[in-house]
């Protein structure tokens, strides 16, 4: 599955190595994936999973070997849930010649890792003192996240790697004296996120074929990177204007 285009042409979106728009390329797709957009196919090459070519006025053409690319990502996205790192080495194992073996329907999520990557039990939680350990906070300092709502244990009293991400990051934030009071309003903004992007997978949550509910899931996770990518670019942006 090479990276390389096909030939120069016009973007008419035939069978003869004539290279395609990305409006061309998303009609093509969509015979088989009718929920594709031209956003997702951006954001797969932003991803470096596709390398189309551009004119001299910045349009992108897309070449068959590039349609072969897109196809398989999505189809094993849909089909075997593949993260997108395993799915680019997968391509990057193609594009050497070599073959790949894609898990079965009924394979564990730690199948879908790859091998040689297990991650972390998906349940793995920690206790309150291993929290506070690891954030550097005290009782005080943790009652008062969770009073903000910033934190949340769960129902057996323990923390997930979730949660020790953002005590961390809290804990980061508090040394520049920015204290729990002044973050309501981020994970308010995270909620309303949230919302959104409920809304927007909550059609193929609702789906009774299984792997369109597990589409959903993957789904929800692109959106989300998306909207955290759009977040700091949105920040950075207003920062570099009121420190002019």
């Amino acid at each position: 599955m090479p990276r390389t285009s096909g030939g120069a042409g016009d973007g008419t979106a035939t069978v003869d190595g004539v290279l395609l728009s990305i409006g061309a390329v998303l009609s093509r797709l969509r015979e088989e994936f009718p929920e594709v957009t031209i956003s997702k196919i951006r954001f797969l090459e932003a991803e470096g999973l596709v390398e189309p070519q551009r004119t001299p006025s910045g349009y992108r053409k897309f070449g068959p070997a590039d349609v072969e690319r897109l196809a398989y990502v999505l189809r094993v996205q849909r089909d075997h849930y593949l993260p997108l790192r395993v799915i680019r080495d997968h391509l990057d194992a193609l594009d050497r010649g070599e073959k790949v073996s894609l898990p079965g329907p009924g394979e564990s999520r730690e199948a879908l890792e790859g091998p040689g990557e297990p991650g972390p039990p998906p349940e793995l939680r920690i206790g309150r003192a291993e929290l506070l350990a690891v954030t550097g906070a005290d009782e005080a300092e943790l009652a008062q996240w969770e009073s903000y709502g910033l934190v949340e244990a769960g129902g057996d009293g323990g923390y997930d790697a979730e949660t020790v991400n953002i005590g961390r990051l809290i804990a980061d934030l508090g040394r520049f004296g920015l204290e729990p009071r002044h973050l309501r309003s981020v994970k308010a903004a995270a909620d309303r996120e949230a919302g959104l992007v409920e809304q927007v997978v909550a059609p193929l949550r609702r789906h009774r074929n299984p792997r369109t509910r597990a589409h959903a899931e993957a789904t929800a996770r692109e959106l989300a990177d998306l909207s955290v990518r759009l977040h700091a670019a949105m920040l950075h942006s207003a920062l570099r204007i009121r420190l002019r």
